[in-house]
Parts: C-alpha cells; structure tokens; sequence
C-alpha cells in the first residue's frame, strides 16, 4: 500500500467520515501488555497454523462486529496482518477472503481448545 499522505494530520479529511461515537484512541501508542499480548497471539497462531493446516484448515474466521459478518483470514494473512500491527501499531487493510469455504475456517477459540487438547494428549503419554 503506498504511503497514507495524511498520516498523523489531525486535519485527515477522512475523519469526517468516522461516526461521531467513533472511539480516535487508533492513535494511541500500544501499551507494553497490548504489545506482549499481540505477540503472544502471533506465537500461539503459529502453534494453530503447524497443527491444523496439514488438517486441511486454511485459517481463521472472525466475526465482524461492525458488519456482523464473518470474516475469513488464511494463516499467512493474519500473521501477516498482526505483525504489520506490531511493527505499526495499525493494520493495513486488505481484501477478504474470495469465496472461501467456510468448512475450511475455524474460531480463535476452536484452534486454542484443539491445541490444548494435542497437548493434554501428549502429557498423558
């Protein structure tokens, strides 16, 4: 994506269109825990991705608060995603999923309950 030329300009013309009970903290710098958090994520996606892509699962499906749809990100994207918001501190936006297979697309929750369970099997050894 090229450069935002208003990036940082509290006069950003793309403000107005923000609804006015927008919350403007997407500025705010991350705090150490939102950072330490994030990285987590990133360690534990990692995790997700080595046990259930050879499964045949090809990412995560979010629901949209905003939209209240769901959302699909493949593995790639949503590591790459959550690393841009690591480096930047914002996401960059991108494309949705084109005609995803929702079969193929598991929760966050789905993902950490699975991995708890490959890693009580293990101990139980």
């Amino acid at each position: 994506m090229p450069p935002d030329p208003f990036a940082g300009d509290p006069h950003d013309p793309a403000r107005d269109l923000l609804d006015d009970d927008h919350d403007h903290d997407d500025d705010r710098p991350m705090t150490p825990q939102e950072r330490e958090d994030l990285v987590g994520d990133l360690s534990d996606l990692a995790v997700y991705q080595a046990l259930l892509e050879p499964r045949g699962v090809r990412g995560i499906v979010v629901d949209c608060g905003e939209c209240d749809e769901p959302h699909y990100h493949d593995w790639a994207l949503l590591a790459a995603s959550l690393k841009q918001l690591l480096d930047d501190g914002r996401m960059r936006p991108h494309e949705p999923a084109f005609d995803p297979d929702p079969d193929a697309y598991v929760s966050w929750e789905y993902c950490r309950g699975y991995a708890d369970g490959v890693t009580a099997s293990e101990s139980a050894r």
